[in-house]
């Protein structure tokens, strides 16, 4: 009894700091108008692009052998090369949640791919708003739901208007936009940056700002898109020596995309009032090209390190910058970039890059930390599921999935600070240190990345008080996950 008065009451603290927030935003974003009527002068149009599964080697620019990526060379050299930028996760959901909230996945409730990131927390989307951004979302969502009536799809996350799958999407896809099902005919990658030149065009020349975060659904398996306007793209990469050739493909088919963005915004001559992101969710398929050891979902290199671009002219001199960041950074980076206030802000993993993409510092501060393998993936059918809501709507009948609404968001279960299974990382360069726990057996693992890119010569018996300091500061940190995780951070917002 004591217990659900106790998970009743904190459920109302937080439903009602929560409202006080917005409200709180709402008015700041109120005050932005009628005292700032010339925002937009002082503020960029922010793109946000994010490529699904496309690892660090994959590109031109990165050196790969034989993939095709012209417009993302072209970028790389007008732009900052970040050359160690990591996803915050080895998956997919998990980095989502960290670019909305600047936050180690695990404390906004998403641990593996298909869960859903809570309400409780403030995106990046609601943080632009409160300055008079305008903001949208196109492509792949897969932190929550995209029924309109849940808290947790892109429309209650922040965004003015999207046009999302729930998970990976490919040819003829269904869709939610606006919380309006359909299936578009189509390539999906096509699809998503369509919807986003059309969000571009209509607000453009607005006296407000602009966010627009596109997340590419290639090169996910199982890479039936191909490069558009090339002869026998269908088979493209098939001569090479590559069991892959459909990730490749759809590689170029991305690269394609990002240069119908880049040429469009000259064409509207708007490239200089926005800076341009591109990146991935996380590591390739390819260990051979990945940038490390091993691949996607893993926590070595290769499962971690990204190919990331920031594009601003006459803002950012080109450069290829060695630091090491990560995709928690990006919360706090555009949020610094647009003034935001981070009033009421619970922990931030991330840190702000303006003075490293600047040439201000060439230093971080603040050491990464990564952890997977803590809980299992949930599936996420994008094309049935958002089929079968058309449908049933279509019909009059109830509706299909309304497991699909909010999932575990409400729950806050206590966390064992002292279970700390699965494989963290702490990254405090040019260390980085490993603890792989399963079945209460822990094994570490030292690396210096600069000497050992490829994480090939374990060093923990060589550094022992290294080693042992580095564990002390990475199980602080997995803990201090936890109590966010459940709930903590909340109560003291």
């Amino acid at each position: 009894m004591l217990l659900n008065l106790s998970t009743t009451i904190h459920a109302h603290h937080i439903r009602l700091n929560r409202y006080l927030e917005r409200l709180k935003m709402i008015a700041i974003a109120l005050i932005g108008f009628v005292f700032s009527p010339s925002i937009h002068a002082e503020q960029p149009n922010i793109i946000l692009v994010m490529a699904d599964d496309h690892g660090y080697g994959d590109t031109g620019f990165t050196g790969h052998p034989f993939v095709q990526t012209p417009s993302l060379d072209a970028m790389a050299q007008v732009g900052v090369v970040m050359n160690r930028f990591y996803a915050s996760a080895p998956v997919c959901s998990p980095t989502r949640a960290s670019v909305m909230t600047g936050r180690h996945p695990f404390r906004c409730n998403v641990p593996n791919h298909g869960h859903y990131m809570r309400p409780n927390e403030i995106t990046i989307a609601e943080r632009l708003k409160s300055r008079g951004y305008t903001t949208g979302h196109f492509g792949k969502w897969h932190i929550g739901s995209v029924q309109p009536q849940s808290p947790t799809c892109p429309g209650n996350a922040g965004f003015d208007e999207w046009l999302s799958g729930l998970n990976f999407f490919d040819l003829d896809p269904y869709l939610s936009q606006n919380g309006e099902y359909k299936q578009i005919k189509g390539q999906g990658s096509v699809i998503a940056m369509d919807a986003t030149l059309d969000f571009i065009r209509r607000h453009k020349d607005s006296d407000s700002p602009f966010l627009a975060i596109t997340w590419f659904p290639s090169p996910h398996d199982p890479q039936r898109e191909i490069p558009t306007a090339m002869t026998d793209a269908d088979t493209l990469y098939n001569d090479q020596n590559t069991k892959k050739p459909g990730y490749f493909r759809e590689i170029t088919l991305l690269d394609q995309q990002v240069g119908r963005l880049r040429t469009a915004l000259r064409e509207w001559e708007i490239e200089k009032d926005t800076l341009l992101i591109y990146t991935s969710d996380n590591g390739g398929l390819v260990p051979e090209s990945s940038g490390g050891r091993d691949k996607k979902g893993s926590i070595y290199e290769g499962g971690l390190r990204v190919p990331t671009i920031f594009e601003w002219p006459e803002h950012f001199q080109p450069k290829v910058i060695d630091t090491p960041a990560h995709s928690s950074d990006f919360y706090p980076t555009i949020a610094a970039l647009a003034e935001c206030s981070l009033n009421n802000q619970p922990y931030l993993d991330g840190i702000d890059l303006l003075p490293i993409l600047r040439g201000e510092t060439s230093s971080r501060n603040k050491p990464m930390g990564f952890w997977h393998g803590y809980e299992a993936g949930q599936a996420t059918y994008s094309d049935r599921v958002i089929r079968e809501l058309m449908e049933a709507k279509a019909n009059g009948r109830p509706n299909p999935h309304p497991d699909r609404l909010l999932k575990n968001v409400k729950q806050f279960p206590k966390k064992n600070l002292d279970q700390l299974n699965g494989h963290a990382a702490w990254n405090s360069w040019p260390w980085k240190f490993h603890r792989i726990e399963n079945n209460q057996i822990v094994k570490i693992e030292l690396y210096n990345l600069q000497d050992d890119p490829m994480e090939a010569t374990n060093l923990a018996g060589q550094f022992p008080d290294k080693a042992s300091a580095m564990q002390a500061a990475l199980e602080q940190w997995q803990r201090s996950v936890l109590r966010s995780w459940q709930g903590e951070d909340y109560l003291a917002n």
